[in-house]
């Protein structure tokens, strides 16, 4: 039987998802803020060489029938939908946390919409690579496994690989901290401060992250899978990672603002360090490199403060 998917938000991101749903055989519907925007090829703006087929609809109405919805909407904008969503099982798929009000995607769902079961969908995956069909994995996260089961398998194909979970702090924490380790190691390497120094401060951020994840009932272990350690890699070192571009601006001297308005999208990382910091202060948990990168980035720090500020903490055990 064919599904009914609905994608709300026509990014990079929603679209790459919608052409992978559509490849499953599913009939989407992208809903968006701006659809006239969508150029003569059937692409959206924020991928425009990966034209949507025309069988995929986008518009900004939400269709009489929706088997599934996902949301793929800028964290800090996520609030400001979801009273439209219809009465469906819906995913989540961004990353980050609300800075007014210190929440992961799942709690501003429950807060909104209780109605609405909710799941997450995160792991190391450019929009442009599963826009192509290329081979990649991630996690699919619901409270109940089961669910979590359901949904991976009904979103999975050959070349899409969805492994379900039941840890949503741990994978929500983890999509989230990644962007902002990101634009850590994107200064560290901006700044020349060398490979070494990227490969020590990503190891060490996700000590940190897997430390909060304990601290908020998380599981450490799934920082150290597809939804943490894989996600992190490919945003510390991938060229197309907006937040370790944003970072490589900013180690080369470029002031915050600057370094945002200069992005094709959203760097997460931005809005996402204070409100980390902030969790983790609530929690009595230490986290270093999210400290240092919040500071940077509300320019109380500069690059020699940030650097003697990691480097001069007392020394431990690993």
């Amino acid at each position: 039987m064919t599904k009914h998917i609905l994608v709300v938000g026509a990014g990079a991101w929603g679209c790459a998802l919608a052409l992978h749903l559509h490849r499953t055989g599913a009939q989407v519907h992208v809903w968006a803020r701006s659809p006239e925007k969508r150029l003569a090829s059937g692409a959206m703006p924020h991928m425009p060489d990966a034209p949507l087929p025309f069988s995929i609809p986008v518009s900004r109405a939400i269709p009489s029938r929706v088997d599934t919805t996902l949301v793929v909407i800028p964290v800090q904008q996520l609030a400001s939908v979801l009273p439209l969503l219809p009465t469906a099982p819906t995913i989540l798929c961004s990353k980050g946390v609300e800075r007014s009000t210190q929440s992961f995607p799942l709690e501003i769902l429950h807060r909104i919409r209780p109605d609405l079961a909710g799941a997450v969908l995160s792991g190391p995956n450019f929009a442009h690579e599963i826009a192509a069909g290329l081979p990649a994995a991630a996690v699919l996260a619901a409270p109940e496994l089961s669910e979590a089961h359901r949904l991976a398998e009904q979103l999975s194909s050959s070349v899409f690989r969805l492994y379900a979970s039941q840890d949503c702090v741990g994978v929500q924490l983890g999509g989230a901290a990644k962007n902002v380790i990101a634009i850590a190691a994107g200064i560290t390497i901006g700044a020349k401060l060398g490979e070494n120094a990227r490969a020590a401060l990503v190891t060490r951020g996700l000590a940190e992250t897997a430390r909060l994840a304990t601290a908020l009932g998380g599981s450490p272990a799934t920082l150290s899978g597809l939804a943490g350690m894989g996600d992190l890699l490919l945003t510390c070192t991938g060229a197309s990672s907006r937040n370790y571009q944003m970072g490589l601006a900013l180690g080369r001297g470029v002031q915050t603002e600057d370094a945002l308005a200069a992005l094709p999208g959203v760097a997460e990382g931005a809005t996402t360090a204070s409100a980390l910091l902030g969790l983790a202060h609530r929690h009595g948990v230490s986290v270093p490199i999210i400290e240092t990168v919040s500071g940077f980035l509300a320019n109380t720090l500069t690059l020699s403060q940030a650097q003697e500020a990691l480097l001069n903490r007392p020394l431990k055990a690993e």
